[in-house]
């Protein structure tokens, strides 16, 4: 299977704020946006996210799914499984598929430290780097497997 080509999007759920990243057009390598101040009341982070999508010609969109270590789902995945839901109907057609990101915010406070990013700045750009890890991941599974990583969110 060939897949489509064209940029991809990524989003790191958060109960505060939302990471974005993007792929380009190839798929090859993933690059942080910006971090969305959630919004549960207005839904303007969604609306933020539809725009992204519009104005990049996303092929898909990646939700980082937030396992236990065990592979059990909680709160958090649960939430995040909502989120890709109402996404996925804001963007419909295009696919949203959930992936694993067990330990990709732990990777991104890593990467940020080793960076010498101070504590109190990480917090502005943490989800943007966890969403640009989701991404790389899933782009990395797209070309092992050749088809879309992780499990298909019905609109």
């Amino acid at each position: 299977m060939t897949l489509e080509r064209g940029p991809r999007l990524a989003i790191d759920v958060g109960t505060v704020r939302v990471g974005l990243a993007a792929s380009d057009p190839d798929g090859l390598v993933a690059t942080p946006v910006e971090t969305l101040r959630r919004d549960t009341a207005a839904a303007a982070d969604v609306r933020r996210i539809v725009d992204e999508v519009v104005e990049r010609g996303a092929r898909v969109v990646y939700v980082g799914l937030p396992r236990h270590l065990s592979g059990a789902e909680g709160a958090s995945a649960q939430a995040a499984r909502a989120y890709a839901g109402v996404v996925a109907r804001a963007i419909d057609p295009v696919p949203v598929h959930l992936v694993d990101e067990r330990m990709s915010s732990v990777s991104a406070h890593r990467s940020m430290q080793q960076a010498g990013r101070p504590g109190r700045k990480q917090r502005s750009v943490v989800d943007q780097v966890a969403a640009v890890i989701i991404l790389q991941t899933a782009l990395d599974a797209e070309r092992r497997a050749g088809e879309r990583a992780g499990e298909l969110v019905t609109a």
